[in-house]
């Protein structure tokens, strides 16, 4: 299967962020212009809290573009960055680039805002899922008739294989074939299928220069200097589990101290105890603790279900 030309988007042309400033995204046609669109990329400023949900409400409600740009051009490096964890495919970072840029704009079209979290955190399941469907189509594992099993396999052996050490650029060893199966849930003889067909893709070279033609251009390692999290994804996390703490510790008072305590020592530590070790705490059945563990699980669940619609409540109105 033939793999598809980059796609050019964004288009060439001016955005308008929440500034009065105005810079613009080069169009992304070829490695050369990569390194100017990762360089003008960052020129757009990240959204605060509210200044993200005040433009996705307007998109939201009113349809509104210039809303819709700015949600997007906001969060391009975190497109960038996620497609870097995609380059070793034999791809052209580009491409994989233009493909996340598609998923973020299904992202921000189908964002809920009154839901309580950021739309980093809605739109990396998008931006991801667009990438790897390129791949897909790319390596021609669709025409195979690619199961999920697959392609867990497929996303998965370059790190497995690292782990295990196997570098060499030919079949794999029994043990380790073994070993990558049975991790994987998939038969031996799919993973040294995968590995020979991933073999033939071949992984570019990193201390390539950007540009052939020229001296000093740099590398493309000199990319990928930083691992560590986006700030849109450190807030969106930490935005997301502050959320969830809060409604837990609310949602905890319609418990007893009898359910708090059980539910707290068989759900919420690092350690739980056992049903037998509860039993004799309280003098009942292993059973019996089992079924307050259940049945306080099912009020909280209720509670924060109640919680979550009256947060949203206000918003909707």
């Amino acid at each position: 299967m033939p793999i598809r030309g980059p796609r050019i988007w964004p288009t060439q042309g001016k955005v308008q962020d929440v500034t009065n400033t105005k810079p613009t995204v080069p169009a992304l046609g070829g490695e050369q212009s990569l390194n100017r669109y990762l360089s003008e990329i960052k020129k757009f400023p990240v959204l605060t809290g509210e200044q993200e949900y005040m433009l996705a409400k307007r998109y939201a409600e009113h349809e509104d573009p210039e809303a819709a740009a700015q949600l997007v051009t906001s969060h391009l490096r975190l497109v960038a960055k996620i497609a870097m964890g995609y380059r070793g495919y034999g791809l052209p970072v580009s491409d994989l680039i233009s493909e996340g840029n598609v998923g973020l704009m299904q992202g921000v079209k189908k964002f809920e805002p009154d839901r309580g979290f950021r739309l980093a955190t809605y739109a990396m399941w998008w931006i991801k899922a667009s990438i790897q469907e390129f791949i897909l189509r790319s390596w021609s594992l669709v025409k195979m008739g690619t199961t999920a099993a697959q392609k867990k396999l497929f996303f998965n052996l370059r790190r497995m294989k690292k782990n295990l050490e196997a570098y060499e650029d030919s079949d794999l060893h029994p043990e380790d074939v073994a070993k990558i199966a049975t991790d994987l849930g998939v038969p031996e003889q799919e993973v040294i299928n995968m590995n020979r067909r991933m073999m033939m893709g071949g992984d570019a070279s990193l201390n390539v220069s950007m540009r052939a033609d020229e001296e000093g251009s740099g590398q493309w390692q000199d990319w990928l200097t930083d691992d560590r999290p986006l700030q849109d994804e450190t807030v969106a996390d930490a935005e997301e589990k502050q959320v969830r703490h809060d409604m837990l510790v609310e949602a905890m008072d319609v418990l007893n101290d009898r359910e708090k305590h059980i539910l707290t020592e068989r759900r919420l530590t690092d350690d739980p105890q056992t049903l037998e070790e509860l039993s004799q705490v309280y003098d009942v059945s292993r059973e019996r603790i089992r079924q307050i563990e259940v049945r306080a699980f099912e009020k909280i669940q209720k509670a924060m279900q109640r919680i979550l619609e009256d947060r949203m409540s206000p918003a909707l109105a």
